[in-house]
C-alpha cells in the first residue's frame, strides 16, 4: 500500500504535462509557418484564425492529473484563511499515516499547511518566522494525533440532514447513464451534518451521487469546514476547473475527475434494468465516448500532421458536453467509484475495463469481494480498492454474504482496503468506528488507520496533500535538539483523547487548513489502558470458514448438555476474582462457581484466557425473527395493515391487533450472529410504517425452531405504535385516535383496554419532545379517567432529554434507537450530540434525573454490536458517570423493566477479557431456560 511500501514524498519534480505540450505544439506551429513547403497541397490551406486554441487542445488530450512541481515548495494552502493563526501542538504520539509511522513529538500548523513535524524548541520556532505571542501552544500531553478522516463515499449535503423532500438531490430518476450530472450542482451548505461529521475527526469527504443508475454522475471532494463564501465550490479540494474571470477553465494543471457508477440491485429497483440490462447501458455510453475520443483523436492527427486543409474539411473540434466525462474516463483521467457488490457484477465490470481500456478507482460496499480476489485483479490498469462497511450486511441479497473479515482477507491478497459511511446509511461522524470494528475482526491496525485517512487520500489521487502527517526531505538539521522538517500537507490532523483505534476515541480538536473547528470542545477522561492499540482477538479460524463456506459459514452453535467446565475465569457477573479459576455448569445450571474442580465426566473444557462470565444481552428495535433480509419480502413476516388508512379486513374482526409472535422465524442469520456476540434475546415487535404496530414478542436467539424448549421466552410483550410528523395523518390525528382507543373500551378492543389499565405497556414510537409532551399530558389524562397507571414507554425518543424532569416525575422511561443520535429527520432536528460537542450526552441527562433507560437498534444487522454500543455510552459519561452495572442495565434489566419481561438469566463466556472489552470475543452461551451449553 502506498504510505507503507512506498511512502510519498513530500517534495515531486512533476511538471504540468498540460503546459509542456501545449508548448511543444505551439512550437511546431511556428516551426511550419517558417519552413512548410507552400507547394505541398496538404499544407498549403492557411492556417485558420484559432490555430493556437486547435494546437493547445489537441496537445492537451493525453495530458493526464499531475502535480505541479512547485507543489511542496509552497509556503501556504490554497486554501489558507487569511488572519487564521497558527497552531504549535506539543508533546503528541504522531500516527503519521504510514506503517509505523509513528513520531512523538510536535507538529507546527501554519498558513494552512503541516509546517513542520518533529522535535523542535521555541528558538527554532521563531527562526521559522513564527511569533511566539501569535502563536496557539496546545500542549497534547502525549495524547494521540493523526491524519483528519477522509470519506471516499458519502452523499452529505445533497442527501439531507434531516431529510427534507425540498433538499433531495441525492439520485436523478431521469436516465440510467448520466455521466453529465454533478453532485456539486446539488450540495447543500448549511446540512446539519458538516458538524457533527467534523466533531467525530471527518476532515474531507467525497460526496457522489446516489446508485440509482448506472451512471450516476460526477463527484466531488470537498472540506467540511464552513467557508465565508458559504458556496459549495469553495469547500471543494481540486477542483478540475477553475474561474479565469472570463469563463470557466479547465485547471492547471489536470486534476482529476470522479465518476458514481452502480450495477446489480439499485438499478434494478429503481429502472427494472436487470444486471444483462445495467452492463448493456454502461457499454453503449462507454461506446459514444469511445467514438467522440476516435473522433477527436482523428482531428488532431491531422493537426500533427500539419493537414489544416483537411482539419478545416472537418470543421469544428469535436465535443459532447454529454459524454465529455466519459471521454475523460478514456484518457485515464477520472477516478471511478463503483457501487457493486457480487461475484456477477465485479465480473462484468471488470470485462467492461478490459473492453474499453479503463481503471476503476474502487468498488464501493462490494460485499463479496473478499471471496473473488483473484478476479478483482484482472480489472484494467491496476486493480481496484475495496470501500466497505465493517459489519453492516444482509440488508438485501447482495449483501448477504458480507463478512466482518472481509477487510483481513482482502488485505492479506494485497488489496486497499477502505472503511467508508454511505452517510448517511452509517453517520460519518462515527466513521472511524468502522476502522475500529475491522481491527477487532482481523485488520493490522496500521492498515486500520491508514482505511479511514491515507488509503482513501490515496485513492482519491489526493495523496500528495491529504492522509498524511509525513515526514519529507530535511530542511534543517540540529544535532543538539534533533530534525524538523518543512512539509506541504494540508494541516488537516485530529487530537483524540485515546488511541483512535480504541472504542468510544473522541476528538479534543479537529483542524482543517490549520483552523480548529470544535468551538470549547468536552472532553472525558478514558482509562490509560485506552492510550494504546487494543490487543484484538484471533479471529484466523473463523475468517479462514467465512471463504470457505462461500460467505456463509455455519452459524448455528455446539450444544452440550452435560457437563462444561470453564477455566481461567478471569470474573464472574463483573465480580473480578483475585486470580483465575474455573466454574463448572451441568446441563445450562452454574454447580460451582469458584475455584471448582474439573469433574471427570466433564464433556468440554474451555478456557477463557482470563475472560468473562457475563450475563447475556437483550436487543429491542429491530424485527430480529421476523425479517430475513429487509429488501425481500419473501424472507419476511411482512408489513402490518395501516389501520388509519382503511381498508382491514373485516375478518380480522373488531379487533385487529397482529402479534409479532404468530410470525416469527428462527435461525436467521443476523439473528445468529447476535446470538455469538453475547445478545441472547430480542424484543421485536410487527413491522408497521403506520400507526398501529401490534404485539411484541420476546424470542430466544439462539433457538433453532419455535417449538424448541425456550426458544419463544414470553409471547405477548408490548402493545406499540408509531406517531411522528411527515405521515399521511396529522399528529393530532394520531393522538386523537389513541386517546379515543385508550378510553372508549369498545373502540380500543383488548389490548388497548389493557393498556390503560397498566395491564401491558404502551410503547410509543416517538422522537420529538413536543409530541412526547402531548403524549405525558394524555397519559394524566388517561390515569385519571380510569383509575390507573398508563405504562407508557417512548422508543427512539431522540429529543426526551429536553424532558427528562418531567419523565421522571410520570414514571416514564425511554428506549432511545439508535443510542448514538441522528438528526435524520425533523423530529430529531434538537438531537443532543454529546462530547465533543456537549459536555453530557442524552443517555445522561435522562440517567441523572432518575429516568430509566434502555437502548436500542434500528437494523437487524448492527444487534451483534450491542456490548460495544452500551461501553461507549459508559465511556461518553466520563469517570463519575456511568457505571459498568448501570451501563450493562441499558440492555439488560432496564429494557425488562420497561417492558415488563422476566427473561431467562443466561450467561455469556467470553474469552480473553471482560465483556466491554475489545481484547475478548463470545465462546459460549450458558442457557439454564433451554439447560444447555452452546459453543461456538
Amino acid at each position: 500500500m502506498k504510505g507503507f511500501d512506498s511512502a510519498p514524498a513530500p517534495r515531486r519534480a512533476l511538471g504540468s504535462n498540460i503546459l509542456l505540450l501545449a508548448a511543444l505544439a505551439t512550437c511546431s506551429a511556428w516551426l511550419y509557418l517558417l519552413g512548410a513547403d507552400s507547394s505541398t497541397p496538404a499544407t498549403s490551406h492557411a492556417l485558420p484564425q484559432n490555430y493556437q486554441h486547435i494546437l493547445s487542445t489537441c496537445a492537451s488530450l493525453h495530458a493526464t492529473p499531475s502535480i505541479a512541481s512547485s507543489f511542496h515548495d509552497r509556503t501556504e494552502s490554497d486554501r489558507y484563511v487569511r488572519g487564521s493563526e497558527a497552531t504549535w501542538i506539543r508533546n503528541a504520539s504522531i500516527w503519521t499515516g504510514s506503517r509505523d509511522g509513528v513520531v512523538h513529538g510536535d507538529v507546527l500548523l501554519g498558513r494552512g499547511l503541516i509546517k513542520f513535524v518533529g522535535s523542535f524548541n521555541a528558538q527554532q520556532v521563531r527562526d521559522m518566522g513564527f511569533e511566539l505571542d501569535k502563536l496557539k501552544i496546545v500542549n497534547a500531553n502525549g495524547a494521540w494525533v493523526t491524519p483528519g478522516i477522509v470519506d471516499l463515499h458519502s452523499h452529505m449535503g445533497v442527501d439531507a440532514a434531516p431529510s427534507l423532500r425540498g433538499a433531495d438531490d441525492t439520485n436523478s430518476l431521469h436516465g440510467i447513464t448520466q455521466p453529465w450530472l454533478r453532485s456539486l450542482d446539488g450540495i447543500n451548505t448549511h446540512d446539519m451534518a458538516y458538524e457533527l461529521s467534523i466533531s467525530g475527526g471527518v476532515t474531507t469527504a467525497l460526496i457522489i451521487p446516489g446508485s440509482a443508475g448506472s451512471i450516476g454522475g460526477q463527484g466531488f471532494t470537498l472540506k467540511l469546514r464552513p467557508t465565508a463564501e458559504r458556496s459549495p465550490f469553495s469547500k471543494l479540494v481540486e477542483p478540475p476547473f477553475a474561474y479565469n474571470g472570463s469563463g470557466i477553465v479547465p485547471a492547471t494543471p489536470l486534476r482529476w475527475r470522479y465518476l458514481k457508477q452502480a450495477c446489480g440491485e439499485n438499478p434494478h429497483g429503481v429502472y427494472g434494468a436487470t444486471r444483462m440490462d445495467s452492463i448493456w447501458a454502461l457499454r453503449v455510453a462507454y461506446n459514444e465516448a469511445r467514438k467522440v475520443k476516435e473522433r477527436q483523436d482523428a482531428y488532431c492527427a491531422k493537426v500533427d500532421a500539419g493537414l489544416w486543409r483537411d482539419v478545416a474539411a472537418l470543421g469544428e473540434f469535436p465535443e459532447s458536453l454529454q459524454w465529455e466525462a466519459l471521454v475523460d474516463v478514456l484518457r485515464g483521467r477520472v477516478k471511478i467509484q463503483t457501487h457493486c457488490y457480487e461475484a456477477v457484477d465485479f465480473d462484468g465490470l471488470v470485462r467492461l475495463t478490459n473492453e474499453f481500456k479503463f481503471p476503476i478507482a474502487a468498488f464501493h460496499h462490494a460485499h463479496e469481494a473478499y471471496l473473488v480476489p483473484d478476479l478483482l485483479k484482472k480489472a484494467y490498469g491496476s486493480t481496484p480498492a475495496i470501500a466497505m462497511f465493517a459489519t453492516n450486511a444482509r440488508y438485501k441479497r447482495e449483501a448477504y454474504r458480507g463478512s466482518e473479515f472481509a477487510p483481513k482477507i482482502l488485505a492479506e491478497n494485497g488489496i486497499k482496503v477502505v472503511m467508508k459511511s454511505d452517510h448517511p446509511v452509517l453517520n460519518s461522524r462515527f466513521l472511524l468506528y468502522e476502522a475500529q470494528q475491522a481491527h477487532y475482526y482481523g485488520l493490522d491496525a496500521d492498515l486500520a488507520l491508514a482505511a479511514v485517512t491515507s488509503t482513501p487520500a490515496e485513492i482519491l489521487g489526493l495523496d500528495h496533500r491529504l492522509g498524511f502527517i509525513q515526514e519529507g526531505a530535511p530542511y534543517v538539521l540540529i544535532p543538539l535538539f534533533g530534525m524538523f522538517t518543512e512539509l506541504g500537507y494540508d494541516a488537516d490532523v485530529v487530537v483524540w483523547d485515546s488511541h483512535p483505534l480504541s472504542l468510544g476515541a473522541t476528538p479534543t480538536q479537529v483542524y482543517i487548513d490549520g483552523i480548529a473547528q470544535l468551538k470549547d470542545p468536552f472532553a472525558n477522561e478514558k482509562p490509560s489502558a485506552f492510550q494504546k492499540v487494543p490487543e484484538t482477538p484471533d479471529f484466523g479460524d473463523e475468517a479462514k470458514k467465512a471463504v470457505e463456506y462461500d460467505g456463509l459459514p455455519p452459524l448455528t452453535p455446539t450444544p452440550n448438555v452435560g457437563v462444561v467446565a470453564f477455566t481461567n475465569v478471569g470474573s464472574f457477573n463483573a465480580q473480578a476474582f483475585s486470580a483465575p479459576t474455573t466454574i463448572v455448569v451441568e446441563r445450562g445450571q452454574v454447580v460451582c462457581n469458584a475455584d471448582c474442580v474439573v469433574p471427570k465426566d466433564v464433556g468440554r473444557v474451555v478456557d477463557l484466557k482470563g475472560g468473562a462470565l457475563a450475563p447475556g444481552l437483550v436487543t429491542f428495535g429491530a424485527p430480529l425473527g421476523l425479517v430475513e433480509i429487509d429488501a425481500e419480502s419473501s424472507t419476511s413476516d411482512g408489513v402490518v395493515h395501516d389501520v388509519l388508512r382503511g381498508g382491514v379486513p373485516s375478518i380480522l374482526g373488531s379487533d385487529p391487533i397482529i402479534r409479532a409472535v404468530d410470525g416469527l422465524q428462527f435461525s436467521g442469520r443476523s439473528a445468529l450472529l447476535a446470538y455469538r456476540s453475547g445478545v441472547t434475546h430480542a424484543i421485536s415487535a410487527p413491522v408497521s410504517y403506520g400507526f398501529i404496530s401490534g404485539l411484541s414478542a420476546a424470542v430466544s436467539l439462539g433457538a433453532a425452531h419455535r417449538l424448541e424448549k425456550g426458544a419463544i421466552a414470553q409471547r405477548i410483550v408490548a402493545l406499540h405504535i408509531n406517531i411522528e410528523r411527515g405521515a399521511r395523518e396529522s399528529v393530532s390525528t394520531r393522538i386523537a385516535a389513541l386517546r379515543r382507543l385508550l378510553l372508549d373500551a369498545e373502540a380500543g378492543g383488548e389490548w388497548f383496554s389493557k393498556a390503560a389499565k397498566g395491564e401491558i405497556p404502551l410503547v410509543v414510537d416517538v422522537a420529538n419532545a413536543d409530541i412526547m409532551a402531548t403524549l405525558l399530558e394524555l397519559k394524566h389524562e388517561v390515569d385519571e379517567a380510569v383509575g390507573s397507571k398508563l405504562r407508557l414507554v417512548l422508543a427512539r425518543a431522540t429529543e426526551a432529554y429536553l424532558l427528562a424532569p418531567a419523565l421522571a416525575r410520570a414514571n416514564v422511561g425511554v428506549i432511545l434507537v439508535p443510542s448514538r443520535p441522528y438528526p435524520a429527520v425533523w423530529d430529531m432536528a434538537r438531537m443532543l450530540p454529546g462530547p465533543p460537542l456537549t459536555e453530557k450526552s442524552a443517555i445522561s441527562v435522562l440517567l441523572e434525573h432518575n429516568v430509566t433507560v434502555g437502548l436500542g437498534i434500528e437494523e437487524s444487522w448492527s444487534a451483534r454490536n450491542t456490548r460495544f454500543d452500551i461501553a461507549w455510552a459508559a465511556l461518553e459519561s466520563g469517570p463519575e458517570g456511568i457505571s459498568r452495572a448501570t451501563a450493562f442495565a441499558l440492555a439488560s434489566s432496564n429494557l425488562e423493566k420497561l417492558l415488563g419481561v422476566d427473561l431467562p438469566r443466561d450467561i455469556v463466556a467470553y474469552e480473553g477479557g471482560e465483556m466491554f472489552s475489545l481484547s475478548s470475543k463470545p465462546v459460549a452461551v450458558i442457557s439454564s431456560s433451554r439447560e444447555r451449553v452452546d459453543l461456538f
